[in-house]
């Protein structure tokens, strides 16, 4: 087998139909063979946050756990995820027959693991709600990362599937680990028992210079359209809700945290100002307003431009002082409150003194030991409203409206609506046009939909 050959497609292009089975049904025999005591692991998914969240799952104190399975569309992904994983042994080495490449490889991997055992769902988000659709049938526990929908149609196919799951009794992880952080934690406690008053503003920045790929310029040679829009996932509202959604949800989610409820409506502004020849469908900033039921405000400002005044952190304001909740960044949040609204050190009147361990590998014990322990664990319904919110904002922005949460929620605009007959080999749900550039939000024009 050509090692470029894609083993999905060396199936088809073998005609071997009873290779294949055989092939599942010896992955199901090799996952039933493991000790009771192991929980195994599928990796759907295998970049960089995939890969991360397969270390934190097999460095778990909790008991042992074991990956058996990995699935992603490109190959060179794949390899590389498993070459970092080697460091765990044969708990981190799955077979060769159990990696799997093509859009049907995360129903192969899943295939391969049993009831009970773990399925990581590190995707581009737009598939989220279809992977997750198949591990709920499969009867499989749940790790995915956020953002978990990208649009209000496929929120309201995660909210459902998420009650499916409760049903079902199986345990369901979400990315946001800052949920799990003890310092920020601690902060949120002391914030609900009143200890800052009534809170008056909740203020959240992620301002840093080009991130990821929310920057992409034409598509080169060599690569269908489909597969260069997968690579540049974050350039994409249809794959990611686009920088808002995969940047913005953990300082939306925080804040809204502290203020234990979900806004109501929003209204934003955004624009492109440095672009470049970059064909991607982001604005470069993003300035949003939030209000919640009571009227209280929060502010999220976003910004990928090279050379300003960068700021990741998130702010609260109450009628007895203030409070720094995260700063610089996920880790470490340094959480801190102050007598008054200045943030200065002679103002401060609190602040986390303990060690804080990394929030991504809290999130992974909390979910291990709720399996273990057979306790009630599910975080869909936290990660699809954290979801939603930030892009009730950032449709806000890309039309220029208010926008409410039964806007964005029963919107009729979804982003791949065809998104279970999407092949390897076809079409992509959103098309470049003549002049090789992608559908842009155009606020004030386009009111109903964002591009």
């Amino acid at each position: 087998m050509n090692e470029s050959q894609p083993r999905r497609q060396f199936l088809k292009t073998t005609g071997t139909v009873a290779a294949a089975a055989t092939l599942v049904g010896s992955a199901q025999n090799y996952a039933h063979a493991a000790e009771d005591s192991t929980i195994q692991l599928a990796l759907v998914g295998c970049g960089g946050r995939g890969t991360g969240a397969a270390h934190n799952a097999l460095s778990v104190k909790a008991g042992p756990t074991k990956l058996v399975a990995m699935a992603d569309v490109f190959e060179h992904r794949l390899k590389a995820s498993a070459a970092s994983l080697k460091k765990y042994g044969d708990r981190g080495t799955p077979p060769e027959d159990f990696k799997f490449i093509g859009f049907d490889a995360y129903k192969q991997a899943m295939d391969c693991l049993k009831p009970g055992d773990v399925v990581i769902l590190t995707t581009p988000p737009a598939f989220r709600w279809l992977q997750f659709t198949y591990a709920i049938e499969r009867g499989l526990n749940v790790f995915m990362e956020k953002p978990i929908t990208v649009d209000g149609p496929s929120t309201q196919k995660m909210l459902k599937l998420g009650e499916q799951a409760k049903e079902k009794n199986l345990k369901v992880g979400v990315g946001l680990m800052c949920r799990h952080c003890h310092a920020r934690g601690e902060a949120a406690k002391r914030i609900h028992d009143g200890e800052l008053g009534d809170i008056l503003l909740l203020r959240a920045y992620r301002m840093a210079g080009p991130t990821a790929s929310a920057h992409s310029g034409p598509k080169p040679d060599g690569i269908s359209e489909l597969m260069y829009q997968i690579q540049r996932f974050h350039s994409f509202l249809w794959l990611s809700g686009g920088a808002v959604s995969d940047f913005l949800i953990h300082n939306i989610d925080e804040a809204c945290w502290v203020k234990n409820d979900w806004p109501i409506k929003a209204q934003a502004t955004g624009g492109r100002h440095y672009r470049g020849d970059n064909i991607d469908q982001n604005f470069d900033h993003y300035a949003m307003e939030y209000t919640f039921k009571d009227g209280t405000k929060m502010t999220v400002d976003g910004r990928t431009i090279p050379g300003c005044h960068n700021e990741f952190a998130t702010y609260a304001h109450g009628t007895k002082g203030s409070c720094v909740f995260s700063s610089a960044g996920h880790i470490p949040a340094r959480s801190r409150f102050y007598k008054g609204h200045n943030i200065v050190d002679a103002e401060l009147s609190w602040k986390y003194d303990k060690p804080e361990p990394n929030p991504y590998q809290v999130e992974w014990e909390n979910l291990i030991n709720a399996i273990r322990n057979d306790e009630k664990y599910n975080e869909v319904e936290r990660g699809a409203m954290a979801s939603v919110t930030a892009s009730m904002g950032r449709m806000a922005a890309h039309t220029g409206q208010i926008v409410t949460m039964d806007d964005i929620l029963n919107c009729d605009h979804e982003f791949a609506p065809t998104l279970e007959m999407v092949t390897l080999d076809g079409p992509a749900p959103v098309q470049a046009g003549d002049d090789g550039k992608y559908p842009l939000p155009m606020p004030g024009f386009v009111k109903d939909r964002e591009y």
